[in-house]
């Protein structure tokens, strides 16, 4: 009896839609969210001594904020789950949730890096103003990729990989404080710490296009998403060490603290 020939996989191919079953992504989007997660409970696990003793007081927004991301991750986590258990029709109506959870996202993310920076306008080592470059390479790429996954939501592939990049765009807070717990003397060449902060973001990217790639399933809008994140957070890490930069932000931070937000 005759057998049908298998399709030779495709490895340098880029998708602009998924030709395989939807089925097929099910299982590595939840590994991808498991690293998510263990990154994020690492890294916030080990800083939480520091931050039950961090003096001033942290400024009311900053716990309004860490509610409002976890409470983000819980709804990814739910989303992959539904999909998971096949309930799709479940997942769509909580996406819309989700996405006017994410314009809270946006809000609190700015609001709290100001805060926390004005905190400590007056401590030394502490206030670190240029590190504004980290939370707003991370929430502009959280809402770029957020809004692209968005629009791709009728082609599940793409869609799907774009939700799980919009959120690795946040990943560096839980790996970097690790970093910082295992090495506590941050480096001072831009190329190092871009590594040191960002080693999470990078090594997500890494893992879910080398997966797509020997399965030959990757994804164009992936492929320019991923290049788009990591370009931003090297500029990042670049303007960090940049004088002007510490100038204008300090100036951001100061008129800030003037306001007492």
């Amino acid at each position: 009896m005759a057998t049908a020939a298998v399709a030779p996989v495709s490895r340098g191919v880029l998708h602009g839609r998924g030709t395989w079953s939807a089925r097929e992504d099910r299982l590595p989007s939840a590994v991808w969210l498991a690293v998510l997660w263990l990154g994020m409970l690492l890294g916030f696990g080990t800083d939480m001594k520091r931050f039950a003793h961090e003096a001033p007081a942290p400024h009311t927004v900053i716990y309004v904020h860490a509610v409002v991301f976890s409470v983000w991750m819980l709804l990814l986590t739910a989303q992959v789950l539904l999909v998971l258990g096949n309930r799709v029709a479940w997942h769509k109506k909580l996406g819309w949730f989700s996405a006017g959870w994410a314009v809270l996202m946006l809000v609190l993310g700015p609001w709290a890096a100001m805060s926390s920076q004005a905190n400590v306008i007056n401590i030394p080592g502490a206030y670190d103003p240029q590190f504004l470059s980290v939370n707003l390479a991370d929430i502009v790429a959280f809402a770029v990729l957020l809004a692209w996954g968005i629009l791709l939501r009728k082609n599940p592939a793409a869609h799907k990989r774009m939700m799980i990049l919009s959120t690795v765009a946040l990943a560096d807070p839980g790996f970097s404080r690790f970093s910082g717990y295992m090495h506590p003397q941050e480096p001072h060449s831009a190329f190092v710490w871009f590594w040191y902060t960002f080693y999470g973001n990078v090594l997500l990217v890494v893992l879910m296009a080398g997966w797509d790639w020997w399965k030959g399933r990757l994804m164009r809008s992936f492929a320019f998403g991923s290049a788009f994140l990591v370009a931003l957070l090297a500029w990042a890490s670049a303007v960090y060490f940049w004088t002007p930069w510490h100038n204008l932000t300090n100036v951001w931070v100061t008129a800030w603290a003037r306001r007492g937000w």
